[in-house]
């Protein structure tokens, strides 16, 4: 896997969706289907690896972005997919957590019954920035009953310092970025 062709396929956007923060569109890795076979291989190997010879049952995918990489790495190591989605876009019957973003707050929702106790779970979104969104999932998927396996991301924003929020857990970056 080549970090610098992750880098390389993500487009950033300054200044959007508010002054002050650079998008990262990934877009770019997702449409190289060389690339993104790779990726995929990549995180589903570093799952692997994590999981220590033990099943994971679930993969959740983080809405937006995150949901293509998450059902792409659910069948390659044998798991279901279970999309974490923002406030308002899941069925009733979900646990969901607030948190604080750089511009705001947000709500994640994860359906209860996909997610319940006992079940081994990992986590995997486009871009690891603040963590905030990750450590809500995370908050999330303890409340209902289920291990935390890992987080895997496609990139890493490594100056903004979201590994802080999540440090009980294994993170795989594909690529970093300061």
């Amino acid at each position: 896997m080549d970090p610098a062709a992750v880098l390389d396929a993500v487009r950033r956007y300054p200044d959007w969706p508010r002054p002050g923060t650079t998008f990262c569109d990934v877009r770019g890795v997702l449409a190289d289907g060389a690339l993104f076979a790779s990726v995929v291989e990549h995180l589903a190997d570093a799952v692997a690896d994590a999981a220590e010879g033990t099943p994971v049952d679930t993969v959740l995918g983080v809405e937006t972005r995150g949901l293509a990489l998450g059902a792409a790495v659910a069948p390659r190591i044998g798991a279901g997919f279970v999309p974490v989605a923002r406030a308002g876009r899941l069925p009733p019957d979900v646990e969901h957590d607030e948190f604080a973003l750089e511009y705001g707050s947000d709500l994640v929702a994860v359906p209860r019954a996909a997610v319940g106790d006992g079940r081994r779970v990992v986590i995997i979104d486009a871009v690891l920035a603040t963590g905030a969104t990750l450590a809500a999932t995370a908050r999330l998927v303890r409340r209902c009953g289920a291990e935390v396996v890992g987080v895997g991301v496609l990139v890493e924003l490594v100056a903004l310092g979201g590994r802080s929020h999540l440090p009980d857990l294994p993170l795989w970056a594909v690529a970093q970025e300061d």
